[in-house]
């Protein structure tokens, strides 16, 4: 049976391929899509993936998946660094849950420094464009095949 994972995308992110290319690289949202699902079909999962600017709706999606998903790879572009909301939310799903960025973060502004996604995520992937939802995809399949020790939020 498929695992059903989520991959939820953020602000800004529809804005691949055009916004900041010498940060984030030209390849698109659809692109990026596109790799998930063909990445999904090699380890066996359905991927479903969502994008948007709005908090609320990303935060719908995240306690959706409490029911719906297996896990949730996230890239909450900037509200990794503010949305207390999201946090809340990833701890409320009880799924396992895989953060990546396509910038290395930590290289980047000060702000950028601090997520509050990783307060509940199991791992982080960052710095190598759109190579790190190929191995968070990899990384989640694994936490999913671990079952309960899979849980994150340990900080």
């Amino acid at each position: 049976m498929a695992r059903n994972v989520l991959v939820l995308n953020g602000p800004n992110l529809n804005m691949l391929g055009t916004r900041q290319p010498e940060i984030y690289g030209t390849e698109t949202l659809a692109d990026v899509e596109a790799l998930c699902d063909a990445v999904g079909r090699q380890l066996g999962m359905a991927v479903t993936c969502r994008q948007s600017n709005v908090e609320g709706e990303l935060v719908t999606w995240i306690q959706e998946a409490r029911s719906a998903f297996d896990g949730i790879l996230i890239n909450a572009g900037a509200y990794t660094h503010t949305s207390i909301a999201i946090l809340d939310a990833l701890k409320a799903s009880e799924r396992p849950t895989v953060e990546v960025h396509m910038s290395n973060i930590h290289a980047r502004e000060s702000f950028r420094h601090s997520s509050y996604v990783s307060h509940a995520a199991v791992g982080m992937v960052c710095g190598f464009g759109s190579d790190g939802y190929r191995l968070g995809l990899m990384a989640l399949d694994n936490l999913i095949a671990g079952g309960a020790a899979a849980q994150g939020g340990s900080s």
